[in-house]
């Protein structure tokens, strides 16, 4: 006891100094970018698909590699076991295998193991066991200290992801959900057979014009799409390995479903040079300070906590102005980047912790607390995480930016932006907000020719040109009380951050408390390149849409974010210039994001 009290006061200590000393998506595996031959490939947005060709049930040439005789192999075994379930050994030790004990001993946890008419074993695979952090635990769900593990469990044969939440004290599966057509981000085993797959494919070689080698792809862990395959939607769990050359990215989209590659894609990473500079990792002090715990905020008569979770960003929760409850909590659950509007490929990726995370890209510094100045006068103060790839600005390298802005007159606005520069110059960023307002006698309404119109049941918009809007720029507004209220602003370039309108898609859901309705971290749940409403949040309407009057909402917001590398056009861009002898980087963001302004009633 004696030795857990020392242990805890040092840990508490070391916080307190790394944040005092910082007030004033991370690849898991280092890759380089650097081609090892000049052999150039066609310049053509070549493909290379068994789809395509003639005889599509030919087996692959690939089906003969050991590595994949030796998977077909594995999941065979494994569906002659009493739970067609592939455990996860690669972290965590014995409380890693204990949770999955616990969790696969539970019969709801199991409940789609198995197909539910035929009773024929379907296949499973449990991708990650984690300590579970804060952003993990439900209302109401209470542990000691280090107790609680999260279990996530992904099924193929329904692509279903299943996550659990596990008391390893108390040797209790303590909640459990399922969600269909959801992906968890993949281990490290499966990263290394994407990429096996893909530097062993003919196709990539003839592509690039040169075998690969295993330390080239980039991206490797990060969910993609592509049209006219099962990855089309993320109806398969597809991957793309992405080789750099030059100013081109070649991506070899491999499903690992079917355990293959189906299809090649050529982007336009840019034309100048990306040179990349050292960027100081302090992921265990980020982790420490801001993941594991959480921290409070009290100015200007707000007070709220917030908190890095491990994929949804930086989350703001119990959120007050002046003694009063506006906000459950706000988070930004994904982040969707297409490159083609007809071939349906790109990443979804996700912002996090920079520890035991699911993320792509990684907060690598604290977030930073800065004061808000209009002219001469201090009007609020803002809240703002960074995110990055271990080698931005680098192509096929991200960063991405989240900031929340708070006034003194009570208004709020929630913001994120991609700070490029990503796979390709044609890419189009859909963040994923998640806005929780408190109260359970909340109405939505939109600005309509008749003045302000109530939405009876769940839905979607999208803003369009043709939008209406309140003479003060108002499209929405959401009452959560007889008096209490707020008005919506979107994004229309008016905010004086580069933002050049949010072009964005609104959903409401009814909030049911005695269901998750993704109030706890959440995996990937849309695809990467939908180009319409199908960005995630639908899901979370019925097919029956419930009546949305006088009761708990939830507002899910999905800006949109075209990039552009033209020259006096740039947006959702970095790159690198030279100056006085060194290399300096110049960031081109894309901010987006709604005001919320109180109705004057509310205070």
């Amino acid at each position: 006891m004696l030795k857990f009290k020392y242990f805890l006061i040092i840990a508490l200590l070391h916080c307190f100094l790394f944040k005092g000393f910082t007030q004033k998506k991370l690849n898991n595996n280092p890759k380089s970018t650097i081609a090892k031959k000049t052999v150039k490939p066609k310049q053509s947005a070549a493909v290379f698909l068994n789809e395509y060709r003639a005889g599509l049930m030919t087996p692959s040439a690939l089906d003969t590699a050991n590595f994949i005789i030796a998977r077909k192999k594995e999941i065979e075994q494994i569906l002659k076991d009493s739970l067609p379930v592939k455990w996860y050994l690669e972290k965590g030790g014995e409380q890693a295998i204990l949770a999955q004990k616990i969790a696969l001993a539970d019969p709801f946890f199991t409940r789609y193991l198995f197909d539910l008419k035929t009773k024929k074993p379907l296949w499973n695979e449990i991708f990650g066991v984690y300590p579970a952090r804060p952003g993990d635990i439900k209302k109401g769900i209470t542990a000691l200290p280090g107790a609680l593990m999260r279990v996530e469990m992904y099924n193929y044969a329904n692509n279903l992801t299943t996550i659990g939440l596990v008391d390893i004290f108390s040797m209790k599966l303590v909640s459990a959900d399922h969600y269909p057509d959801m992906q968890p981000d993949i281990p490290t085993s499966l990263i290394q057979l994407a990429e096996k797959i893909a530097i062993h494919s003919p196709e990539v070689e003839k592509a690039l014009g040169y075998k690969p080698v295993a330390n080239m792809p980039v991206m490797s862990s990060t969910k993609t799409a592509l049209n006219r395959t099962k990855c089309e939607r993320s109806q398969h769990l597809c991957v793309a390995p992405t080789f750099i050359q030059g100013n081109r990215a070649l991506w070899a989209i491999v499903d690992l479903t079917d355990n293959r590659l189906v299809g090649l894609r050529w982007t336009n990473t840019g034309k100048d040079a990306a040179v990349v500079t050292e960027r100081k990792m302090q992921n265990e002090n980020v982790a420490d300070c801001y993941c594991e715990k959480v921290n409070t905020i009290n100015q200007y008569g707000w007070n709220m906590d917030y908190l890095l979770t491990a994929s949804d960003g930086l989350q703001i929760s119990n959120v007050k102005f002046n003694d009063k409850q506006i906000l459950n909590s706000v988070k930004l659950v994904d982040w969707h980047v297409s490159y083609s509007g007809t071939d349906g490929f790109g990443y979804s990726d996700a912002v996090g912790c920079p520890i035991y995370s699911q993320a792509a890209v990684v907060a690598t510094d604290p977030p930073k607390v800065a004061e808000l100045i209009e002219g001469d006068s201090v009007v609020g103060f803002m809240l703002e995480q960074k995110f990055f790839s271990e080698l931005w600005p680098g192509p096929c390298n991200y960063s991405y930016s989240q900031r929340y802005f708070f006034y003194k007159d009570g208004r709020f606005r929630i913001t994120c932006a991609s700070i490029g520069r990503g796979c390709g110059n044609n890419g189009t960023y859909r963040p994923v907000f998640r806005i929780s307002f408190s109260g359970n006698e909340q109405n939505f309404y939109e600005y309509a020719q008749v003045g302000w119109k109530k939405w009876e049941t769940e839905g979607w918009q999208l803003q369009k040109p043709s939008t209406l809007y309140h003479p003060k720029g108002y499209q929405y507004k959401i009452t959560t009380g007889v008096e209490t209220g707020y008005f919506i602003e979107p994004g229309n370039g008016q905010f004086k951050d580069g933002g050049r309108g949010d072009n964005a898609y609104v959903y409401l859901t009814k909030n049911h408390l005695d269901k998750n309705e993704g109030e706890s971290d959440l995996v990937t749940i849309g695809p990467c390149c939908n180009t319409d409403f199908r960005q995630g949040p639908e899901k979370f309407i019925d097919s029956n849409p419930e009546k949305t009057v006088n009761t708990d909402l939830v507002l899910w917001y999905v800006p949109q974010m075209k990039n552009d590398d033209r020259e006096g056009s740039k947006y959702c861009w970095a790159e690198t210039y030279y100056e006085n002898g060194v290399y300096k980087i110049k960031a081109y963001p894309c901010f987006a994001g709604p005001m919320f302004v109180p109705q004057k009633n509310l205070y």
